[in-house]
């Protein structure tokens, strides 16, 4: 579904991505790990083309992205949730649910979202201030899936998070998973990525140093370690 073949990113002057590839087969999730400043966030940022210099291939079922303009991207079927969630504070979550546009045909219903998200339906008229940190993040993941995006990056969604919302946050992506979504997720917590992912890129100083299929995670934990620090 996606492919992504020699990106390098730029900021300015600061050359962030060296030569990244990777590839999202449908249906999968994958997920890219790595430490703190490694340019795992980058790489999403670049696949939304938000990062203003790009240079390489992003392919969205073969429809190249890159030189594309920010708004057309998700059009292709792409959803992005970034870390830092962007509820809006001054809206309930039936509202903040219906602010992003629908840009493809497919999305779910809205409950639809509810039966996926139980939670969100019981604080449906709540504001975003009164949402605790892991309804947040519910909201943020649910509110990409109306707007017909089928694959979806992740940036993060556990972090901070305690660990029966890291559970729940965990039944959510099995579940979209088993709709059919595709998801490429950020994670530093590798334990949580292995219970879901199919394979796993690692990411070093702005480069991949490596790919493991999940089955094979037991068998490089040492190597695995000594990437992440753990």
């Amino acid at each position: 579904m996606l492919e992504v073949a020699d990106l390098h990113a730029f900021y300015g002057e600061s050359h962030v991505l060296h030569g990244v590839s990777l590839t999202v087969p449908k249906g999968e999730v994958v997920t890219l790990l790595g430490r703190n400043g490694a340019g795992k966030t980058t790489t999403l940022r670049s696949i939304m083309g938000i990062v203003p210099r790009r240079d390489g291939s992003i392919r969205m079922e073969g429809t190249e992205t890159v030189g594309l303009a920010p708004h057309r991207i998700p059009r292709l079927g792409i959803g992005f949730v970034p870390e830092e969630r962007g509820i809006f504070s001054s809206l309930d979550v039936e509202e903040n649910l219906m602010l992003p546009p629908v840009v493809r045909p497919g999305g779910m219903a809205v409950e639809d979202i509810f039966r996926l998200f139980p939670n969100l339906k019981e604080r449906r008229r709540s504001q975003g201030t009164k949402l605790s940190g892991g309804e947040q993040q519910m909201l943020a993941i649910a509110r990409i899936l109306r707007t017909g995006a089928t694959l979806l990056l992740l940036d993060e969604p556990t972090e901070g998070l305690a660990p029966v919302i890291v559970q729940q946050i965990g039944r959510v992506i099995r579940e979209l998973k088993a709709k059919g979504f595709t998801i490429l997720l950020v994670e530093q917590n590798f334990r949580f990525a292995a219970t879901l992912a199919d394979r796993h890129y690692v990411m070093e100083d702005g480069r991949i140093v490596d790919m493991i299929p999940n089955e094979q995670l037991e068998a490089n934990m040492e190597r695995l370690h000594e990437y992440l620090g753990v």
